[in-house]
């Protein structure tokens, strides 16, 4: 799946991340095409890469479908564009709910849409979601964000479930703390002490390896496995630690 022959689009591929996974893939061989809403961001990532380069706002409906024809025929999708919103969901502006939904999940959403057919025909192909910790755990002031990210890892389990035995593998990533311009951007810091943020490469070559190895679902780093399995199993119990010691 990874080579000279796959073309590859990595969403948020202007920076952190996707600009990683960017940079990891052309180093394979790979037509890689970077998409996000920094036109000048990509044109440099596109510099050191020889990606192409695909401005493109995913909140917007019809982003998706220019995106993929600019694309071409995609072998693999790596769905990692993402925005964030800090503070009580009482006082959040339905536009800043509306957007973080769009970007999202909704925007990731649409380009698998787009691409599943065309893998389907072929018979090859492979979907990345970027998820969260976030998606797994309670974030207080994040709900919003936290909902969206978890609605990307079921939405990746009910699509692995559709392409079953079709030769389309479906992955999500669920990094921590990520050591990018995500919390800048969002305008609150990062300022805890633990966990301390990883760089982005490290993200990006789980991410590769996902794919190739076909694994449903990779934690970076990969301790923050056994949190997310906690809740799960007692949430209530989970929820009273991380009030007491986050």
């Amino acid at each position: 799946m990874i080579g000279t022959g796959t073309t590859a689009v990595v969403t948020g591929g202007s920076s952190g991340i996707g600009a990683a996974t960017a940079a990891l893939l052309a180093r394979r061989g790979c037509d890689v095409v970077v998409v996000g809403r920094d036109a000048a961001a990509l044109s440099a990532v596109a510099a050191r890469t020889g990606a192409r380069v695909c401005a493109a706002d995913l909140a917007e409906p019809d982003a998706a479908g220019r995106v993929l024809a600019e694309a071409g025929a995609v072998n693999l999708l790596v769905c990692n564009a993402g925005i964030g919103w800090a503070g009580p969901v009482a006082g959040m502006a339905p536009s800043d709910v509306e957007r973080l939904v769009q970007v999202n999940l909704l925007g990731a959403i649409r380009l698998v849409r787009g691409v599943l057919p065309g893998m389907l025909a072929r018979g090859r192909g492979h979907l990345v979601l970027v998820s969260s910790i976030a998606g797994n755990m309670h974030v207080a002031g994040e709900a919003v964000y936290s909902a969206t990210k978890a609605g990307l890892a079921a939405f990746a389990a009910s699509v692995r479930g559709e392409v079953a035995g079709c030769g389309v593998g479906v992955s999500v990533v669920v990094p921590g703390v990520v050591d990018t311009p995500f919390f800048d951007r969002r305008g609150v810091p990062y300022e805890r002490r633990t966990p301390r943020p990883v760089p982005p490469e490290r993200v990006a070559r789980a991410l590769v390896r996902a794919v190739e190895r076909n694994r449903a679902e990779v934690f970076v780093p990969r301790w923050l496995r056994f949190p997310a399995r906690l809740r799960g199993a007692a949430p209530v119990l989970t929820d009273a630690l991380q009030r007491r010691f986050g």
